[in-house]
């Protein structure tokens, strides 16, 4: 039995959902699904919908830059289909048709239909063919039947974006998006996609293994977690969403049945309706119990039965897409197409174009509604919407600044509200508030307004004179974009106010920047023949007028400045130049742009870009950015890219000389590495990749203690010499014992941030505690003095060692060497620098009672006890702090790295707050929680401790997430900061007894270890934490991750003691589920 999550029977949330929240989420998981497919299984297609064969290859372009973004998988097939012959043919058509071009994709790939199957396959030969079918079908098929099985993302993004005509030369679905863009500002700016890749990421998962298609809109961003969507098997589903009954009106309505329901939130589709009146409401049941009715939001998906045979239909859809091109009709998706699933449609339907062959196709499966109540919605209809967007409720996920080259506040007047992306802006411009600058060059003298839209301008300075700048300026409330056009070296300079409707006529109160046609006809002198033509039946508006001069640059700034109403004294002098000239509308600006030259210039433009800033980081900076992803962008220069980064090369020894004492040796290399690599020299830069570690190693120990190196030495001294423990030279020997026993520690949140070289450079925060494990402390050592000379060392596994020549212990050791901790710990604390072994012996023997790879810190702990112990034997700073410190150092000379947190966690007991502060020394604040009673009862009743079988070397990711650091990864840096402060949030919940809050902050730090790397987990893990789900409120691996042993933190008690007795008795689940309590005791 399942137990209730609290907020509806199955735990779906019906607040509307936060965005940074959803974003956030659906960001971790695409990245996931990208860098790890075969856990986090990723879309094995995605298509999408053109309006012409040249936006297809612009859309393709996009599609190639998404893949070497790490935006699609690389196994994923992803392609642009165009609508046939350029024409419109409506979205259920394009539907049919996308699926059908993939079919062709596969076909050609060789893919699908596999030629030795008529050779090993009874059914396919000879007279062994399926009965009714033909030799020329088989084929097809095979190809239905192997794309069935596939998981195919659909993304309408055709069309001419008349709303917003800036976008309609990239297309609407690539508008730029910059939400979230701060937390990688050296990536490229996130687009409309980026993010509707990310929420589709999610939907994923509602398919699992049964193939199945997923269709979205190119216009719209759905805000909700679509991991928690529920598809029906075999059958089609639409996602809905309760809305007003004002808001219907304009919109399509789904009327879901009240007696079929799977669950609270799926029912099966009764029937669709089209902008219903109330009464139509009314009369057929759509109102729901809050007087609210059921949204169509364009999301539909089709499973199983139901999606194989829609892809039969796709595979022979050719001739009924030849009927529509030739009555020019048109077949949508959301009226025609999924009808065919809802039989109170099938008698309408069969009377539309093809109706009949669609009700018979698909008549047989059903559609089911999935109500998604958080589920709200950013629509980009119109350029309002857009700037909308950037400043309203989203404002506070924004990149404001991002990728872009601007000058400083006194020779130029940029607002901070504005939103600079991708552009270089020259001292002497000004620009207002909540304006948006995109892939632009804009040239001293320009002025832009408020509220402005400016898009791909690359304004040069008149006659390249700095002293005498061009002047121009943008009202406020108005978009400008420059267009290269196919078949000519020129490009149009096109113009519009931010509230004009291209498709409101001449009659219905259309307006041209802001003013009513007849005002502006009147104020510009322009005729409307001038414009329109007097034949035909040409809808007069903004989308056919033919306003758009192409002339030389500063002709058509002249131009435009005229036309926005801004230069009537020239009237007479513009008017005959504009009248002469070549001109275009938007309507056949949309036919005439040289998509080929677009990707290159915004190929150009952003490697420009990220070479200057490579630049200033190299030359003038401390190289706090990541050289690795910029030199990706400038490698895009196909010339000169490589020359480029040669030259950054050759920079490096001058960087070097001039930061020495402030820019870290590890830092450093690793820049001239990611340098290398950019040059293509992989050999050398595997050459110095061994300096890089052992500049860490090094800049750690410096951090710890003083004079380190010096205890890694042993001293050349005669054997003979007869000292004690004291150093006097009595020659009693004095036996000494010590033992040292240490509880193991769990961490909530807040590791990586202890690891060096982040602990060096950034302050680190963890919570974690102390417990011991079935009753006893599981980690310890015991250290006795003997009279015979040298060193023995046992530890639990068996393995003996006996070093009488103690000079031959010295670093490195060997990656395979099982005494290498103890003869590290002999190191560090100096005991072989103290002459404390000439005259006598260290037996030490050392344990830990814990599976091996339990990311329970045992490595670190078991070296916190030894060096404590040695300490003590030689009465030592034995401080926990000091102990803490010579353990990092230790760490770094065994060549496993890690960070702090795993030897205060043992050293201290109960639940702590550790601060780590960078400095030399690395300073420590320790902060013991004053945990409760009741605090301590409810978390020994609701946390389990399971090892999960799965051994994990922790050095393995630490080396992985240490060598991004270093490279400065921007997501990695915003992914540690975020497990800081969600460390600060954790101790809070903690001292106020919320353990549910607890269980958040756990499984969102487990989501960003994953960000760090995604093989901290595997498909059993994973399928572990599915099975606890619905029993805890949060769940994480502890330490690095890998495997190892897992956090559940139950919803509660029974709910504890239920996953308990599921994990003892389900045999797929070889784990063990341990006794544990909290370790109070201070006296170790």
């Amino acid at each position: 039995m399942e137990p209730k999550r609290g907020k509806t029977a199955n735990g779906r949330s019906r607040q509307k959902a936060d965005l940074a929240t959803v974003l956030r989420k659906s960001w971790y998981h695409l990245r996931l699904s990208v860098r790890h497919p075969a856990r986090v299984p990723t879309w094995d297609a995605i298509v999408l919908t053109a309006a012409s064969p040249e936006q297809a290859r612009l859309y393709e372009w996009q599609l190639d830059r998404a893949k070497r973004m790490g935006r699609i998988a690389a196994s994923t097939v992803a392609i642009a289909v165009p609508d046939p012959d350029g024409q419109r043919i409506g979205s259920g058509a394009a539907t049919l048709n996308a699926i059908h071009a993939l079919a062709e994709h596969y076909r050609e790939l060789g893919i699908g239909i596999a030629p030795e199957v008529e050779a090993t396959n009874d059914k396919v030969i000879g007279s062994a063919l399926p009965l009714g079918r033909s030799k020329q079908e088989f084929p097809r098929l095979q190809m239905v039947d192997f794309i069935s099985k596939k998981h195919i993302l659909l993304l309408h993004a055709g069309g001419d974006s008349k709303r917003v005509p800036w976008a309609n030369p990239m297309g609407k679905v690539f508008l730029p998006l910059p939400y979230l863009a701060d937390d990688d500002p050296d990536g490229p700016v996130p687009l409309l996609f980026d993010h509707i890749l990310a929420i589709a990421s999610c939907a994923r998962q509602a398919f699992k293994d049964q193939g199945g298609l997923f269709t979205m809109t190119g216009d719209v961003l759905p805000c909700f977690d679509a991991s928690t969507m529920v598809f029906p098997e075999d059958s089609s589903s639409i996602v809905t969403v309760p809305i007003t009954l004002d808001i219907a009106s304009n919109h399509g309505v789904i009327v879901a049945s009240k007696s079929h329901a799977k669950d609270e939130a799926v029912h099966l589709v009764d029937n669709l309706l089209q902008k219903p009146s109330i009464e139509e409401l009314v009369n057929h049941e759509a109102i729901l119990d809050d007087g609210r009715t059921l949204l169509d939001t364009g999301l539909i998906a089709v499973r199983g039965k139901a999606w194989r045979e829609l892809v039969m239909l796709a595979c022979s859809c050719q001739p009924m897409i030849l009927e529509l091109l030739k009555s020019k009709k048109e077949l949508s998706l959301y009226e025609d197409l999924v009808a065919a699933w809802v039989p109170a449609k099938h008698d309408w339907l069969q009377q539309r174009p093809l109706g009949k062959e669609l009700v018979g196709r698909l008549g047989k499966y059903y559609m089911f509604s999935y109500c998604a109540y958080e589920l709200s919605f950013l629509h980009f209809g119109t350029s309002g919407e857009v700037l909308d967007h950037l400043s309203g409720v989203g404002s506070g996920l924004v990149g404001r600044r991002h990728l872009c080259s601007i000058p400083a506040t006194t020779v130029s007047d940029i607002a901070s509200s504005s939103v600079v992306l991708s552009s270089k802006i020259e001292p002497g411009v000004s620009i207002g508030e909540d304006s948006l600058l995109y892939g632009s060059s804009i040239s001293s003298g320009i002025q832009i307004g408020s509220q402005c839209i400016v898009v791909g301008m690359n304004m040069p300075r008149e006659n390249d004179k700095p002293s005498e700048p061009f002047r121009f300026m943008l009202p406020d409330r108005h978009c400008l974009w420059e267009v290269p056009l196919v078949g000519c070296t020129d490009s149009v300079i096109v113009y519009c106010g931010l509230l004009d409707n291209p498709k409101d006529s001449l009659s219905r109160s259309g307006t041209f920047c802001g003013k009513p046609w007849k005002r502006f006809l009147h104020d510009s002198g322009i005729g409307e023949g001038d414009l329109w033509s007097t034949t035909g039946n040409q809808d007069r508006c903004l989308w056919s007028a033919r306003l758009f001069p192409v002339l030389s640059y500063f002709e058509m700034l002249n131009l435009a400045t005229w036309l926005m109403g801004l230069s009537d004294q020239k009237t007479e002098f513009f008017r005959p130049l504009w009248r002469v000239s070549r001109r275009l509308s938007l309507e056949e600006l949309h036919r005439s742009i040289d998509f080929s030259k677009m990707c290159m210039g915004s190929n150009d433009h952003q490697a420009h870009l990220a070479a200057g800033i490579a630049k200033a980081c190299i030359e003038y900076g401390l190289v706090g950015r990541d050289l690795s992803q910029l030199c990706g962008e400038i490698l895009q220069l196909e010339v000169s890219g490589a020359d480029i980064c040669k030259n950054f090369l050759a920079m490096c020894p001058r960087l070097q000389e001039q930061n020495s004492r402030i820019l870290p040796k590890s830092r450093a290399y690793q820049v001239q590495m990611d340098l290398l690599r950019a040059c293509g020299d992989e050999a050398t830069a595997l050459e110095l990749e061994h300096k890089v570690w052992d500049a860490v190693a090094k800049e750690t120990a410096s951090a710890v203690r003083y004079g380190f190196q010096e205890n890694l030495k042993y001293p050349q001294k005669s054997p003979s010499l007869n000292n004690h423990l004291s150093g006097s030279l009595d020659e009693t020997f004095h036996p000494k014992t010590i033992k040292v026993e240490l509880p193991v520690r769990v961490d909530f949140v807040g590791g990586w941030s202890d690891t060096p070289p982040w602990s060096l450079e950034r302050a680190g925060c963890v919570l974690n505690m102390a417990i011991s494990l079935e009753g006893s402390l599981p980690i310890g050592t015991i250290i006795e003095t003997t009279k015979e000379p040298g060193v023995s060392i046992n530890d639990d596994s068996g393995n003996h060692l006996y070093e009488r020549d103690l000079a031959s212990i010295a670093a490195p050791f060997h990656s395979g060497d099982p005494f290498r901790l103890v003869k590290s710990a002999l190191l560090v604390t100096g005991v072989l620098n103290r002459e404390v072994l000439s005259s006598m012996g260290l037996q030490i023997k050392t344990w830990a009672n814990v599976p091996r790879g339990s990311g329970l810190g045992t490595s670190s702990i078991l070296a916190a006890a030894v060096v404590k112990a040695l300490l003590q034997m030689t009465d030592g700073d034995e401080s926990n702090e000091n102990v803490a410190r010579l353990v990092l150092v230790l760490e770094q000379i065994m060549g496993t790295g890690g960070g702090w947190q795993d030897q205060i966690g043992g050293l201290y007991p109960g639940i702590k707050f550790t601060t780590s502060f960078p400095g030399v020394p690395l300073q420590l604040q320790v902060v013991p929680l004053s945990a409760s009673s009741q605090l301590i009862s409810e978390l020994q009743q609701r946390l389990l401790v399971v090892f999960t079988g799965q051994v994990r070397l922790a050095h393995q990711v630490l080396q992985k997430v240490v060598a991004r650091y270093l490279r400065r990864d921007n997501l990695l840096v915003s992914s540690i900061k975020r497990l800081t402060e969600l460390a600060k949030t954790g101790r809070e919940a903690l001292m106020n007894c919320d353990i549910d809050k607890l269980g958040e902050i756990m499984s969102e730090a487990w989501r960003l270890h994953q960000e760090l790397d995604p093989y901290c987990s595997n498909e059993f893990v994973d399928s572990l934490f599915t099975l606890a789900d619905p029993y805890c409120c949060g769940y994480k691996l502890v330490g690095a991750g890998g495997g190892g042993f897992a956090l559940l933190l139950a919803r509660d008690e029974a709910c504890a003691r239920e996953l308990r007795a599921i994990l003892q008795s389900d045999s797929k689940f070889d784990v063990k589920v341990y006794n544990w309590e909290i370790f109070l005791d201070s006296k170790l």
